[in-house]
């Protein structure tokens, strides 16, 4: 399980790759985003720890790169609170956020969590009336409708509402099958995550035919 830290302070790179190696995963750096890029297509990582300030090019943008070319799960750090700046990153496919400053535990529980959802055997496609999730290509189809990629947090969203057809999932639930560590609280960016999912799977998101919100006990898949 390899690991690519990208952070342009040399710094916590180090303390970073320390924690990692120490606890037993291969760790290659990179200083900036250019390099960021460099290293992902070289390497081939497991997972990347990318710092949203970065010089040049920088972290969002990397995220957005390395999603175009591959699932490869990435935890995004940043110093930032806005819930703008982590709307933006998870719209561009960042699957966790971790603010600074952090402890090396709270860091290797994260890092384990994602290298987990990542590595399973993926499963057949899967369905619940029209929608239909490809594992193997994470994409969903409507009907006759060509399929439509999705990011890994959209893919484990409907995976769940997928496998509870026309019954209500508490927020709770999504919460720890999205985001593993998550069983309370970030309320707002599962609504944010719900929000991109109907911009795939509905013909009018502003009024979801399959994708409901049940006011105050959760969302509900009608199919």
């Amino acid at each position: 399980m390899k690991i690519l830290i990208v952070d342009d302070d040399r710094e916590l790179r180090e303390l970073i790759g320390f924690a990692l190696r120490s606890a037993g995963y291969p760790v290659v750096e990179a200083g900036d985003g250019w390099e960021a890029l460099r290293q992902h297509a070289a390497e081939k990582p497991d997972l990347v720890i990318l710092d949203v300030n970065l010089p040049g090019l920088d972290g969002f943008e990397v995220c957005r790169r390395i999603r175009v070319a591959s699932d490869t799960p990435v935890m995004m750090l940043t110093v930032r609170v806005e819930e703008a700046d982590q709307v933006r990153g998870l719209d561009l496919g960042a699957d966790d956020y971790l603010a600074k400053p952090f402890s090396p535990r709270t860091l290797l529980a994260r890092v384990r969590a994602l290298l987990r959802r990542g590595s399973p055997e993926r499963p057949a496609p899967s369905g619940a009336g029209p929608i239909v999730l490809d594992p193997d290509l994470q994409t969903v189809s409507v009907g006759d409708a060509a399929p439509v990629r999705l990011t890994n947090l959209e893919f484990r969203l409907l995976q769940l509402m997928v496998a509870a057809p026309n019954r209500t999932v508490p927020p709770e639930r999504l919460l720890r099958h999205v985001w593993g560590h998550r069983s309370t609280g970030d309320r707002q960016l599962l609504k944010q995550l719900v929000h991109r999912v109907r911009q795939k799977v509905e013909v009018d998101p502003a009024d979801p035919r399959y994708l409901k919100t049940v006011s105050g006990v959760g969302y509900r898949l009608e199919v």
